[in-house]
C-alpha cells in the first residue's frame, strides 16, 4: 500500500521514550540492572495521516506529570513537513523484577525529572 503499517508506530513511541529517557540521563538497561521494569499499560494512538515508506517522521515525545507508580506520556509523530501524522498517549508502570509488583517511580528518577520545569 505504500503506506507505514501502523502497528509500526508502538515502535517509534517507544524509540521516543527510551531516547527521551536516555536523554535525562536515565537508560532502560540501568534500570532494568537495578531491578526495575517498564512495561507498558496503556497505549493510545490517533492517526491524522499516513506516513508513507522512507518518509523522515519525528517523534516529539514529552512527561505528561510526574510519575508516581505510573508514568505518562504524550508523543506527536510529524513528517518532513512538519505535519502531524499521528498522536498517542502511553502509561507504563514501574515493576519491581523480583516480585513482579508495582513499585513507586525509583528516587534517582524522580530527582531526574524535578530539573524539568512543566
Amino acid at each position: 500500500m505504500g503506506v507505514v503499517y501502523h502497528g509500526n508506530y508502538a515502535q517509534f513511541l517507544e524509540m521516543g521514550r527510551v531516547e527521551w529517557l536516555r536523554n535525562l540521563g536515565v537508560s532502560y538497561k540501568s534500570m532494568e540492572e537495578t531491578g526495575v521494569m517498564l512495561p507498558v499499560v496503556s497505549l493510545q494512538i490517533f492517526y491524522k495521516k499516513s506516513a508513507t515508506y522512507d518518509q523522515v517522521l519525528e517523534v516529539k515525545t514529552t512527561l505528561a506529570k510526574m510519575p508516581s507508580v505510573r508514568i505518562a506520556f504524550d508523543y506527536e509523530i510529524t513528517d518532513e513537513q512538519g505535519e502531524i501524522v499521528a498522536t498517542a498517549h502511553t502509561v507504563l508502570a514501574f515493576i519491581n523484577m523480583k516480585t513482579g509488583r508495582p513499585m513507586k517511580c525509583p528516587d534517582y528518577i524522580l530527582d531526574t525529572l524535578e530539573t524539568i520545569v512543566f
